[in-house]
């Protein structure tokens, strides 16, 4: 199944039923006066987040989505039956936004949250409700309501607690399979994950934490280059960014000039994002001579002008590993308790999280307009066939998913 993580669709409630004018006819009841019943309430559209979907792959082909109409009212003051519901199930982690007006409809960010995307419309009125003493037998009635019509776009960040970030080929996959659950495809030959990946990392008993890698980036993400910056939105949910930075990169080339470009490119995507917490991760010290190994990290370190925290491991033997996880599940163990227990600051970080929220959005729309506009000029070029529309730009044949 291919991994999508946006998509737009229309949404149309259905309409109300219509209110009808009719009249009781009885034997021996020669005035029986109005009895005419309401229409009823079309169905309302609801999107709910559900733990069973982890890819908005549904939505990517299926974009028009309407509820049932409701049904017209009857005499002997029946009313119409209303019309069913239609819940469109999405991955948790899923922000509904109306495109027309860019605000957020909703944020599922829990199992079973549901929000409701298109309002069914009211039914009309029989003739019953305009009788009165000087009108005894009404022939008016009203028609149902249309139901709420909207375009929505539907983008899935990741939910997890550590967001990895690197150049490709830094260990990123590796390290994530160290430490928890999570087998993303490894291999003894440079390649770069195509899709975010998901792992729990267990502490101790009844401490975890949810750490997601995404595919690296390269110095020149922002313009586009290699996948660019379309899967850096998956780290605006995280409370921490784990950056992990190849000792001995097999190109050749400089790991402390690759530090710098990816936090460079970080920052041109969105300031935001870049005020995070960040924690230096010295990964494959394995390849280093022990002799020579300190003097190295040390002078990386000098190079990158790094002051914050640092750890030296080796995802392939999980040297070094158990001592990342115990500091990150001390901090967002300190970030939540903190969270929790002062609002000042919980007031401050909701602020926080929703500049970078609208950073995000703001920055993966600029940059998926750009990606077809490129691909336009490649088509008009002739560069590309017909056949090579991919504006979406979804590649990738796996899914986002949580294993313990």
């Amino acid at each position: 199944m291919r991994f999508v993580d946006e998509a737009v669709i229309t949404v149309e409630a259905g309409d109300g039923g219509n209110g009808v004018a009719s009249f009781r006819r009885e034997k021996f009841v020669p005035f029986g006066g109005p009895d005419g019943g309401d229409g009823g309430r079309g169905g309302s559209i609801y999107i709910q987040a559900d733990d069973n979907t982890s890819t908005l792959v549904d939505y990517r082909y299926t974009r028009k989505f309407r509820a049932e109409r409701a049904k017209n009212g009857r005499g002997a003051n029946c009313a119409g039956r209303g019309g069913e519901d239609t819940v469109l199930l999405v991955p948790v982690g899923t922000t509904i936004v109306d495109t027309e007006s860019g605000d957020i409809i909703g944020d599922l960010v829990s199992n079973g949250q549901r929000v409701m995307v298109a309002a069914g419309g009211e039914g009309g009125l029989g003739n019953t409700h305009f009788k009165s003493s000087t009108n005894r037998s009404p022939r008016k009635c009203t028609h149902g309501a249309k139901g709420e019509y909207r375009e929505v776009r539907l983008e899935l960040k990741v939910l997890a607690d550590v967001g990895l970030l690197g150049m490709p080929n830094a260990g990123k996959s590796t390290f994530i399979r160290a430490v928890s659950a999570a087998k993303p495809k490894v291999a003894d030959y440079p390649f770069t994950t195509m899709v975010p990946n998901l792992g729990v990392v267990d502490a101790d008993s009844h401490r975890s934490f949810v750490m997601a890698d995404i595919p690296g980036l390269i110095e020149g993400a922002s313009e586009g280059a290699g996948l660019g910056i379309r899967f850096l939105k998956h780290l605006a949910r995280t409370r921490i960014l784990l950056h992990i930075v190849d000792v001995q990169p097999i190109d050749g080339s400089d790991p402390a000039h690759n530090a710098k470009a990816i936090l460079n490119e970080l920052k041109k995507f969105s300031p935001t994002l870049s005020k995070l917490p960040v924690v230096l991760v010295l990964n494959k010290v394995d390849q280093l001579a022990e002799d020579t190994r300190e003097e190295w990290c040390n002078h990386l370190l000098e190079e990158m002008q790094w002051n914050g925290p640092v750890f030296k491991t080796s995802g392939l033997m999980s040297e070094g590993t158990k001592d990342v996880v115990y500091y990150l599940m001390d901090e967002i163990e300190k970030q939540r308790e903190l969270e929790a227990e002062d609002p000042e600051y919980a007031a401050q970080l909701k602020a926080f999280r929703d500049q970078l929220e609208a950073e995000t959005r703001e920055q993966t729309i600029a940059a998926k307009e750009a990606y077809r506009e490129m691909r336009r000029q490649q088509r008009l070029a002739g560069i590309l066939g017909d056949d090579d529309d991919d504006e979406d730009g979804d590649d990738g044949e796996m899914e986002v998913y949580y294993v313990r």
